[in-house]
């Protein structure tokens, strides 16, 4: 799940993600058949720890039960350990997909580009992107606060305290 979140990948390439695909020497993974065709994706510091640290057992990443035998397939599915954490974090109405809508967000609050992100995330088309990118309240509140500043210093008002009408 933390390769998901730190990744913003669909379920299924990281259910379907193989150790020949990963190259931690230069922090991307190879993607071969996402939605969307091929597709690189970039490690942060934190995802490459992930990978480092994981056990290899098999040729899958997250290893099904499978693993390392002559039948190997991937685990199918993250169902059961993500109703755990659901359950225990009190986020029962929470979704797998949220954490790849959430990682857009972030981009996007922090003031990331769209077309960024949607590449990152595998998007052929911005407008995709713009419906993963739903902005927090908390970045909104800091731009209102910085345009409305900028307008009232302009207006003349002391340190960005609203001027007499």
């Amino acid at each position: 799940m933390r390769l998901y979140l730190f990744t913003g990948c669909r379920r299924s390439e990281i259910l379907n993600l193989m150790w020949k695909d990963v190259d931690l020497e230069r922090g991307i993974l190879f993607l071969p058949d996402s939605k969307t065709g091929k597709k690189p994706v970039i490690l942060s510091p934190q995802t490459h720890a992930i990978l480092s640290s994981r056990t290899r057992i098999g040729k899958y990443v997250i290893a099904g039960a499978e693993a390392g035998t002559k039948d190997e397939k991937p685990r199918s599915d993250l169902d059961r350990p993500w109703k755990a954490v659901t359950e225990r974090a009190g986020l029962t109405k929470l979704r797998l997909h949220d954490l790849r809508r959430t990682y857009a967000s972030i981009g996007a609050g922090g003031g990331q580009g769209l077309p960024i992100i949607g590449k990152l995330l595998g998007h052929k088309n911005v407008t995709t992107t713009q419906r993963y990118a739903h902005l927090d309240t908390d970045p909104m509140r800091r731009v209102t606060n910085f345009i409305g500043n900028h307008i009232d210093r302009a207006m003349g008002g002391a340190n960005g305290e609203a001027a007499a009408d």
